[in-house]
């Protein structure tokens, strides 16, 4: 499985404006919600796992994986794409700010192997990334994606 191919329009909001994390990570449940993937609870346990572990989920520079355990909540693996308008923090001394929430559901701990290794390699690319986040259309992201090259976006 590639990532764009996870990524149905309904899973990517590009540009949002949040007001802070939890709006952020709110976004990118949403989008979950929308493509089928979880029940609105799901957003919810992503917020409350932050709240309770912390910002452990900043998981690079700018890039924030949002998840929580597998539950009654969610319906399938799956993924959101959500990139900011404005950066927010999380409280990751390290890699704050955060421009971009990915949201994460699994149906148990194995079952999102798949998709991480699919997201592990656009996330090691740094220039793909950079460019990632200047898309303005899911097409336009899926696109560069699916062909690795930051050019797509021109």
């Amino acid at each position: 499985m590639d990532l764009a191919s996870a990524l149905p329009d309904t899973a990517i909001n590009l540009r949002v404006s949040a007001q802070d994390w939890r709006d952020a990570v709110r976004f990118a449940g949403q989008a979950l919600v929308a493509s089928g993937v979880t029940l609105p609870g799901y957003t919810e346990d992503m917020i409350d796992t932050i709240d309770r572990l912390g910002p452990y989920v900043v998981i690079a520079p700018g890039i924030a994986l949002a998840h929580a355990r597998p539950s009654s909540d969610v319906l399938r693996a799956g993924i959101s794409w959500v990139s900011l308008a404005h950066p927010v923090e999380f409280g990751n001394a390290a890699n704050d700010p955060v421009l971009l929430v990915l949201g994460l559901a699994a149906l148990d701990h194995d079952g999102h192997l798949e998709l991480m290794a699919a997201l592990a390699q656009v996330l090691a690319d740094a220039e793909l990334m950079r460019t990632a986040l200047t898309a303005t259309a899911p097409d336009q992201l899926r696109s560069m994606l699916r062909s690795g090259d930051p050019s797509e976006l021109n």
